[in-house]
């Protein structure tokens, strides 16, 4: 099983809608009901079989989403929503020790499609097997996807 977490705003109708080139968004809500500790610590730790994976890096609590992916076996980080250059220092280097096979690649396609994403990928200095493990080998592991 995969957990998907998702936040919706239980008063919409009080909560402040925002337009952005010209498209409208959902009402704002609150950022607290998405910080890894203690929320999904509790959901790992009751849920051990559940593959968890964070997205948006865990911003901005991503050295909680560390703390949390070092600690549970079952608990992965994506880096959806962000392209390389703004990756906080903090998860480049645990990306390149001990969390090489706990971060996993991801774009916002269609809004930033994965070569925007990468465009700066170099940056990273990633070796080649944490490079393999990073933008493809952690999420065919993840999500069981194998050989098809």
């Amino acid at each position: 099983m995969i957990a998907a977490i998702t936040r919706s705003t239980p008063n919409a109708s009080s909560s402040t809608s925002r337009s952005v080139a010209g498209r409208a968004h959902r009402p704002l809500a609150p950022s607290e009901p998405g910080r890894p500790i203690p929320y999904l610590d509790h959901v790992a730790l009751d849920f051990p079989d559940l593959r968890i994976v964070g997205g948006h890096i865990g911003f901005p609590w991503t050295s909680e989403m560390i703390s949390l992916a070092t600690k549970y076996p079952n608990v992965h980080i994506d880096t959806s929503a962000y392209k390389v250059r703004r990756y906080p220092p903090e998860l480049v280097d645990y990306m390149r020790g001990h969390g090489r096979q706990k971060v996993l690649f991801g774009s916002n396609y269609p809004a930033w499609p994965a070569t925007d994403c990468l465009e700066d990928f170099a940056m990273l200095n990633l070796d080649e097997p944490t490079a393999r493990l990073f933008l493809y080998e952690n999420a065919t592991r993840v999500f069981k996807l194998g050989d098809r």
